[in-house]
């Protein structure tokens, strides 16, 4: 067992507040750099940003409560999955062969099946909760590629693109919104 956790989008190393994901990329506290901190990263495809002062950050204004959970405003979340009359080919597949074959993902070839409040907004935890713990309410199959997650809040919305290995970031709103522009011109 690792003495390095990832709960609510904050690194945990060996106890300590250490650092917090974003957009992919972990941002740690230099004084944690050391080789097994590295490889852990590495083996979760995240970028590492050593920066200093994190640690003192993340005590001081992470106001760090029992049992490593440091208080994060929480998203609500949806799940979006293809609808049933989308073509076999595009389902179920890697973001790269997606894009290739088909285009962006496009939210018109999708139907949301949950929405609601879940206990974390770190991506893993998410994809473990939909396949092993379905949350009351929600209607459609175990997470799986081809399927976005959606985490949003007053300031807007971040969608995630379900992948062969994580998630990819992905701008699922602009290309409905691009249209609608053209189509009015």
């Amino acid at each position: 067992m690792t003495g390095i956790e990832l709960k609510n989008g904050c690194i945990f190393y060996y106890g300590n507040p250490s650092g917090y994901v974003e957009d992919g990329t972990a941002i740690v506290d230099s004084m944690f750099q050391n080789e097994e901190f590295s490889k852990w990263l590495s083996n979760r495809k995240l970028t590492a940003k050593w920066t200093e002062g994190v640690f003192e950050k993340l005590s001081k204004e992470g106001v760090l409560p029992f049992n490593n959970e440091i208080s994060v405003p929480l998203k609500d979340c949806r799940i979006w999955q293809l609808r049933a009359d989308i073509s076999p080919e595009c389902k179920f597949i890697g973001y790269e062969e997606l894009k290739e074959n088909f285009g962006e993902p496009d939210k018109n070839n999708y139907e949301l099946v949950y929405e609601g409040e879940i206990e974390t907004n770190d991506l893993e935890s998410i994809y473990t909760k939909f396949n092993l713990n379905h949350p009351h309410g929600f209607t459609g199959h175990s997470l799986s590629m081809s399927d976005v997650v959606e985490l949003y809040d007053d300031n807007g919305s971040e969608f995630y693109y379900v992948d062969r290995f994580g998630f990819k970031e992905i701008d699922f709103e602009g290309k409905s919104q691009i249209q609608d522009i053209n189509m009015s011109i």
